[in-house]
């Protein structure tokens, strides 16, 4: 993949963010999905990834999980990857068969981290990157997975 230097200083930028950065971001408080402005539900993303129509990615640290448990089905790729973004977005790809086009949700402890892994997966050319936005642990966007009592399975990746 070759990028021109103004493509490498954004994606070094957004790498940077790419930490525990929590930046408030405006949530609707209502718990239906907001696809339009790429924000969906807890409940929503798990009713899809049980039909087979989204992926869920959980973008949070090992010891994150360890402590929660990972929402049912989700694949574990930490956005603090070891190969930085692009390791991280190569990983993605692989959850998701090579389609960039392919739906997916991405969860992080309340959606502030997943929201910045958003704009570096549409930056990256996928299409279709929906943010949790209530998180595992609940926002103002919502009560979160866990106190909706959705499912959770063990880290597989610990």
């Amino acid at each position: 993949m070759t990028m021109t230097g103004s493509k490498l200083t954004a994606l070094a930028l957004l790498a940077g963010s790419f930490v525990f950065v929590q930046l408030p971001l405006g949530c609707d408080a209502g718990s239906g999905p907001d696809l339009a402005a790429g924000e969906i539900s807890a409940p929503e993303a798990w009713r899809r990834a049980q039909q087979g129509e989204m992926t869920i990615v959980d973008v949070r640290t090992r010891r994150e999980w360890r402590q929660t448990g990972v929402a049912a089905g989700a694949r574990e790729i930490s956005m603090q990857h070891p190969q930085g973004v692009e390791g991280f977005v190569g990983e993605v790809l692989a959850a998701v068969d090579g389609d960039r086009s392919a739906p997916l949700g991405l969860i992080c402890r309340t959606g502030n981290r997943s929201g910045q892994v958003q704009r570096v997966l549409r930056n990256q050319g996928f299409a279709q990157v929906y943010n949790i936005s209530e998180g595992m642990a609940g926002s103002r966007a919502g009560p979160g997975w866990l106190r909706r009592d959705l499912p959770v399975e063990a880290c597989q990746r610990c």
